[in-house]
């Protein structure tokens, strides 16, 4: 069997005198889309912060293709390969879409950030190369004709589009989503479902922290619910749609109820 992407082992997760994490083990096997769910406070946003080296763990492991990450910087995990977005949009407001674009592939080429503006002698070819992969990236998620708007002039919608192109500017090989679809409307949340699959059929597996239970229900290979810190069920959508458990955990929470999430 092939060994999985990411496997998280009795993860504990402790901020002042609260555990927010109890014991946490999961896995993400290669191109998978999985689904972290739960209610409120359940603990997903500090999984992803421990996953994602924002937060130390207080026990367990974390490894990525076969190593163990705990203590690595975020910003060497990323450099292996495994890249988040967060729930606000990352987005850089002032500069126009393509200038965004273009900051987030700067890290891929030899040039450095002021290089893929600055035209230097011998850089011409790389600032290039630059600009066309990043209309390319913005012509993948529909945005090639804004390339010259502001970000900040961008619907809401789009600006969400754009954040997750720039998270997976970096071809990562594992993409953690924090609430994609976080204030869209029913058009955006299909748009960014559409999304999220072109990425997966690209050759990049998806990690996912979403409350909008239809979208979960939909584009997931399998969902891990998180209740108060622990695990309680792991599963693919059929399975836990109808788990007691997980039903329990959602009454009060989600309007729409797991039960009726895929309908």
């Amino acid at each position: 069997m092939t060994a999985p992407l990411l496997r998280v082992e009795h993860v504990m997760v402790q901020i002042g005198g609260l555990v927010a994490v109890s014991d946490l083990g999961f896995e993400v096997g290669q191109g998978e889309v999985v689904s972290l769910i739960g209610p409120n406070g359940a603990g997903k946003t500090t999984a992803f912060n421990a996953i994602t080296g924002y937060i130390r763990p207080r026990r367990g492991t974390i490894h990525f293709e076969g190593r163990d990450i705990i203590g690595l910087s975020p910003e060497r995990i990323a450099a292996l390969g495994l890249v988040r977005s967060f729930q606000r949009t990352s987005i850089f407001g002032a500069c126009t879409v393509l200038e965004n674009a273009l900051m987030a592939l700067h890290l891929r080429g030899r040039a450095g950030l002021l290089e893929a503006f600055i035209p230097l002698p011998g850089r011409r070819r790389e600032e290039a190369r630059l600009r066309d992969e990043a209309m390319a990236m913005l012509d993948f998620v529909g945005l090639s004709a804004r390339a010259a708007a502001r970000a900040d002039s961008l619907a809401y919608g789009e600006q969400r589009r754009l954040g997750i192109a720039l998270a997976a500017a970096a071809a990562p090989r594992l993409l953690l989503l924090d609430e994609p679809a976080a204030g869209l409307n029913p058009s955006e949340t299909a748009d960014c479902m559409a999304l999220i699959r072109q990425l997966r059929d690209r050759g990049t597996t998806i990690l996912l922290v979403e409350h909008d239970m239809a979208m979960v229900m939909r584009i997931s290979d399998r969902i891990v619910v998180l209740n108060q810190g622990r695990i309680i069920a792991d599963g693919p959508p059929a399975a836990i749609r109808e788990n007691p458990e997980v039903i329990r955990a959602y009454l009060g929470g989600a309007p729409e109820g797991v039960g009726h999430a895929a309908a």
